[in-house]
């Protein structure tokens, strides 16, 4: 039972290595049009492994994911358009910003648990959305930030060009996953899995769970900071919609239909729906009814997600 768990763990892995072997290679020969969806996939993959050190690690079903996402990107968009500042500045300033604010908010949300912190993180977040919508003078309320320059990295490095670009968002991407990979695999991680595991069990142990919780609701956030400044750059717009209710729940959903816990399962949960949202939309205007029902499908046939389905078939054909 054990070694057939490592196999497909270990099968996972190759597969996820094969897959950013691809991202190297393959865009050169995709057309234009791919290699941006690929890069789009990449920022909202970083995005969705952020959420899932909270839902996956930490069984915090956080909402509202998508504030701080939206705080890094407007950091970077307003300093590059207002102040002209360079992309460390703008970066670090993104980062920063989303830390403050998931440290202070974060005091009050760890107290809930359940529903009430779902809900909290959402209201939390649609505070934003209002504040991004009404602050006109700061945000460009309704019509957001346009124009926002590429950063200048020098040694003739052209980051308009969408393919430079591409392989830009994915050394971050790639740095970013293997930080993410080493904090769930050290004691912290395990120990935020045996919160999830058994909240109660671990408070008799002696450990901290609302300390553990706070860092984590931290450092998810700040994550998510990261790929808000790199979509801010990317996308060369932000807007209010960054924060809205949609995009929590897109965020949400690539979680839960990639499969949560396994960091892995996000990726694929996020340039799923990035493909689709892009292709699909091409087509039809009811797009966001067909990811509705992809997630109906995976919640009824797949409750723990694709990879949940995987070592769920696996068992059974393995008959354990």
């Amino acid at each position: 039972m054990i070694s057939k768990q490592l196999i497909l763990q270990n099968w996972l892995w190759v597969i996820l290595g094969a897959a950013v072997l691809l991202l190297v290679v393959l865009p050169p020969v995709l057309p234009i049009f791919i290699v941006i969806l690929l890069t789009q996939g990449l920022i909202f993959g970083l995005v969705a492994m952020s959420l899932d050190i909270l839902i996956g690690y930490t069984k915090l079903a956080a909402l509202g994911h998508a504030a701080y996402f939206a705080i890094g990107a407007y950091t970077a968009a307003i300093l590059a358009t207002r102040h002209a500042a360079g992309f460390g500045f703008c970066l670090f300033s993104g980062i920063g910003l989303s830390l403050m604010t998931a440290a202070i908010i974060g005091l009050f949300v760890i107290r809930l648990s359940g529903v009430y912190f779902l809900m909290c993180t959402l209201s939390i977040a649609m505070c934003f959305w209002g504040l991004a919508f009404k602050w006109t003078q700061m945000t460009g309320g309704e019509n957001g930030i346009s124009r926002i320059p590429r950063p200048n990295i020098g040694f003739s490095v052209d980051l308009y060009n969408n393919l430079t670009f591409h392989y830009f968002v994915l050394i971050f991407f790639v740095l970013c996953a293997v930080l993410i990979v080493l904090l769930v695999r050290s004691p912290f991680g395990r120990t935020l899995v045996g919160i999830r595991d058994g909240e109660s069990r671990m408070r008799v142990l002696g450990y901290n769970v609302w300390l553990h919780k706070y860092l984590a609701y931290i450092i998810g956030s700040t994550f998510a900071g990261v790929a808000g400044v790199l979509w801010a750059f990317f996308n060369r717009y932000v807007g209010y919609t960054d924060v809205s209710l949609y995009r929590c729940m897109e965020v949400f959903l690539m979680v839960s239909i990639g499969g949560q816990g396994t960091l892995i399962g996000p990726n694929i949960g996020a340039f799923l729906i990035v493909f689709m949202r892009n292709l699909v939309s091409a087509y039809t205007n009811r797009w966001l009814l067909v990811i509705a029902i992809v997630y109906i499908l995976t919640a009824r046939f797949a409750p723990m997600g694709f990879i949940g389905y995987l070592k769920r078939f696996q068992k059974v054909r393995g008959g354990i």
